[in-house]
């Protein structure tokens, strides 16, 4: 064979991977209203970085007729390029191939991949459309998944890893995007599982849809498998995007700065008001974090899940960082399960990839009853504690309202290692609420009282005033500073610049054991 006619070979088997499953099923992907394998990859990298690996790799199987069935590439497109300009790994599961189903060669060529991005310290970015497990190459199939989810924990910590489900993801498929950093769901194309709706109606005779069960907002309300849902394909690769911006390539790097056209001493009046006088009155604390970050903009991270907690990212001063807050407007800001889980795993996914951490406090405790006694809010509330105690990265915290009791301790405060604890004025720390605590303390003294309900009102104010005061935690070295509220921003930012070089490091140990 002469040089040309090697070359329009190339050429041939190129364009034959490119078609994947054919016209025919690339035009059923466009129906659903989702893209191809590749189209995603090109909209995701910049301009002509992707390098394809593996292009034409089959599948061995031998058995029920699948050696008269081979697709180059074998279900899933994988290679590295660029976004932004920074590397990155990708793999893309291709559903017009076989349903998107994992072979052993396909899980070969998913593992090169992975291994190429922990050696190089870059993200991977995993984009799912798959059946599953290619039930025709049995074990090996299993096996190779297996394979996948022991990468995901090596790569753990070391460089960030991102899912995106743009279609089914069912059965062991769903370990590897829940052991990685962020997943992101599709509105209507996307669904996981364990088990779906027909398996689950057989054993338990319960009648549920894919969607309902495990859609985008299934997961992302009430479940938290999700971080994310999109309205689309675009809006998903988009996410990534801007996810990755607020992100190191790996843990030995600093996230990326960028310039900030954004005033640092920027001054907001209107937040002297924000925090009602009246404790029991609620308010929107994204009202606070929005005003005092770069352009009012903020990333939130977890937003229909566990909703008296707000966590997600934002710039100050172009230094990307982390936010966590309780949400008075939700359970009036109480810790409960799902929030605690919510809350640790945000904290320690900043502290592996040294983004600084920024805890704005208004937390009445823990939520009382016995669906949470018995849910174990003992072990996941000290995952809160675990998260921040371990956590090395700056950490700034900001009382703007209650902080009684355990979760006074748990929300970043001086014992557990806040570098600088800001309050407002407005702030109310003790070990418990004035009403509570008049009660106990005063039980006697207002039983004998001519008029109780007007001596408990002056006991509830006098200690509001004077032993729930923020002052009374100044004076022990608890607060740092009490700040007028207008002033949170330059107070923040000059903290960061302050600690950018922190240095502290945890006994040395295998690894500690988190309450799980």
């Amino acid at each position: 064979m002469d040089i040309e006619a090697k070359i329009s070979e190339l050429e041939r088997r190129n364009l034959e991977a490119d078609l994947g499953g054919g016209q025919k099923r690339i035009d059923q992907q466009h129906a659903k209203g989702k893209m191809t394998a590749r189209e995603r990859i090109e909209y995701l990298l910049d301009d002509d970085s992707f390098e394809e690996i593996d292009k034409f790799v089959v599948h061995r199987c031998q058995d029920f007729g699948m050696e008269k069935k081979k697709i180059p590439g074998d279900g899933v497109v994988t290679g590295y390029g660029t976004i932004d300009g920074r590397s990155v790994f990708i793999f893309s599961q291709d559903f017009t191939v076989f349903g998107g189903s994992l072979s052993g060669p396909f899980g070969e060529k998913v593992c090169k991949i992975m291994d190429l991005a922990l050696d190089n310290g870059a993200p991977v970015i995993g984009l799912n459309d798959s059946g599953g497990a290619r039930i025709q190459e049995g074990v090996v199939s299993l096996g190779s998944y297996g394979e996948i989810f022991r990468r995901n924990v090596l790569s753990s910590g070391v460089i960030p890893q991102i899912s995106v489900i743009m279609g089914p993801c069912a059965g062991g498929a769903v370990y590897s995007p829940a052991i990685t950093d962020f997943t992101l769901m599709v509105k209507k194309t996307s669904n996981m599982f364990v088990t779906g709706p027909q398996v689950i109606k057989t054993v338990t005779s319960e009648e549920v849809s894919a969607e309902a069960l495990g859609g985008a907002m299934a997961h992302n309300s009430k479940s938290g498998v999700a971080h994310f849902a999109e309205e689309s394909d675009q809006a998903a690769l988009d996410r990534v995007k801007e996810i990755l911006a607020f992100l190191p390539q790996n843990y030995r790097e600093m996230p990326p700065a960028i310039p900030c056209t954004d005033d640092p001493l920027r001054t907001d009046p209107a937040l002297n008001s924000v925090v009602p006088t009246n404790p029991r009155i609620p308010y929107d604390i994204r009202d606070i974090i929005n005003s005092v970050l770069d352009h009012n903009q903020f990333m939130e991270v977890q937003r229909h899940y566990a909703q008296n907690m707000v966590v997600g990212f934002g710039r100050l001063n172009g230094m990307p960082v982390g936010i966590v807050a309780n949400q008075p407007k939700f359970l009036a800001g109480c810790l409960d399960i799902n929030a605690s889980m919510k809350c640790a795993r945000f904290v320690r996914t900043c502290d592996s990839f040294n983004v600084p951490l920024i805890t704005f406090v208004d937390v009445p405790g823990f939520l009382p009853g016995v669906g949470q006694e018995h849910g174990g809010i003992i072990k996941h509330g000290a995952k809160i504690i675990y998260a921040y105690c371990e956590a090395t990265v700056p950490k700034i915290t900001v009382v703007t309202r209650k902080a009684y009791g355990g979760a006074y301790d748990v929300m970043s405060s001086k014992h557990h290692g806040g570098d600088i604890n800001y309050a407002y004025p407005t702030a109310e720390i003790a070990v418990m609420g004035p009403e509570g605590a008049v009660n106990i303390i005063f039980r006697k003294e207002l039983a004998e009282a001519e008029d109780p309900e007007t001596r408990r009102k002056e006991l509830v104010e006098n200690y509001r005033n004077n032993f729930a005061s923020p002052f009374k935690a100044a004076e022990l070295g608890y607060i740092d500073q009490i700040i007028f509220p207008e002033n949170t921003r330059p107070r923040l930012i000059k903290a960061l610049v302050m600690l950018k070089d922190k240095k502290q490091s945890i006994p040395s140990r295998r690894h500690g054991n988190c309450p799980l």
